[in-house]
């Protein structure tokens, strides 16, 4: 299901968008996506990592006439590697759509440069320095510019770069958009980016709640493979409890499904070889409280998007890091709280463990009590 946002969007966006089994906008990207295409003036501020990127590059491309052969937008980032990180978002994201992008950063080979604009890019994105030198010699022409993106605004609206960034501005069309994002808006820099622009919207996310992982814990129970079902009826018996559980293949699915259902535990199934109707059941029996458990294999729970789930268990272990960060994702959403449930071997702890750190976090080892969960050592 695509986002009403997102569905206003070129087909090739909404593609990509499915692709990425994003399943909602963040919340900078419900705010900034309307205003930005509407070609309002935008100044906005929203913390590292809650998809600030996409909340001006969508709109960018929606805007993009793939058929001209000049430079419509331009995006200036203060380092070169956030330069790069965009081009690499508009290649993913502009994939089928003809539109061409090209990178001017201090330091690279001026020649090599200058070819690149022979290729005609639509958008020139760049460090704030070389970008303006190009623009003085007339190699980058400006005259069809109708947007200028100012990516983390806070370090290229300092006195080192101010004049240049005023002076770019200035060479665009006169009826411009002009869009800054930044993790920070200091007084001083909104100020500045208020002389930039045109009557702006000020766009302010304090903390995304669509994705603030504080709220979720992470833990594990140790077991032995086949002693993993035991602890999933317990799980299912806790209170409150709406759980996604994942489950590798559909064969290992089935047992677990007719386990539960032996010991009179009412599960909902995912998978693709049910047919239409019957996946329709089994979401509708979970989301509506009717079943507490809803049994998935990966490819059946893609872009699934389910109010309230409590509990992600993680019941065969994930294939990488990314399975785990996209199956864990599942809860604790919009500043909901929620728990990641891993039931391991011994084997598969240690890989849990490696997970874990890359994330900078702490998964916390707990065992089945009196149909609770406490720490191993508490009586």
């Amino acid at each position: 299901m695509t986002h009403s946002i997102i569905s206003q969007l070129q087909p090739f966006i909404q593609v990509v968008w499915e692709k990425s089994a994003f399943t909602q906008p963040t919340t900078i990207q419900t705010k900034a996506i309307p205003a930005a295409i509407e070609g309002k003036d935008l100044i906005a501020e929203s913390p590292t990592g809650t998809g600030k990127t996409l909340a001006y590059l969508l709109p960018l491309l929606e805007k993009i006439d793939a058929e001209k052969r000049a430079i419509q937008a331009v995006i200036i980032a203060p380092s070169q590697e956030l330069v790069m990180q965009i081009l690499q978002e508009i290649q993913k994201w502009g994939e089928g759509s003809g539109i061409r992008a090209a990178t001017f950063i201090g330091g690279a080979n001026v020649k090599r440069q200058l070819e690149k604009l022979k290729k005609h890019p639509h958008i020139a994105l760049g460090t704030p320095g070389r970008m303006f030198e190009l623009i003085k010699q007339k190699k980058l022409k400006m005259h069809e510019v109708k947007t200028v993106i100012l990516d983390e605004g806070d370090q290229l609206l300092v006195p080192e770069h101010i004049e240049t960034i005023r002076n770019i501005v200035k060479t665009t069309l006169s009826e411009r958009q002009v869009v800054l994002f930044s993790a920070t808006l200091p007084k001083e820099t909104e100020k500045l980016a208020k002389e930039l622009t045109n009557n702006p919207e000020v766009i302010r996310v304090e903390k995304d709640e669509t994705i603030d992982a504080a709220e979720v814990d992470h833990i594990y129970f140790v077991a032995e493979q086949r002693d993993k079902i035991k602890l999933l009826e317990k799980i299912s018996r806790l209170t409150d409890i709406k759980a996604l559980v994942f489950v590798k293949d559909i064969g290992n699915l089935t047992v677990m499904s007719e386990k539960l259902d032996y010991n009179h535990i009412v599960s909902s199934s995912l998978h693709s070889d049910l047919d239409k109707m019957e996946r329709q059941k089994s979401l509708k029996d979970f989301r509506t409280g009717k079943t507490n458990m809803l049994l998935a294999t990966d490819v059946a729970a893609r872009g699934l998007d389910i109010q309230g789930v409590t509990h992600v268990v993680h019941m065969d272990f994930p294939r990488d890091l990314k399975q785990y960060v996209h199956r864990s994702g599942r809860t604790g959403r919009f500043g909901a709280k929620g728990t990641v449930i891993s039931v391991v071997t011994e084997r598969e702890e240690r890989d849990l463990k490696k997970f874990t750190n890359e994330m900078g976090i702490q998964a916390v080892k707990k065992v089945m009590r009196g149909g609770k969960i406490v720490d191993p050592g508490q009586r």
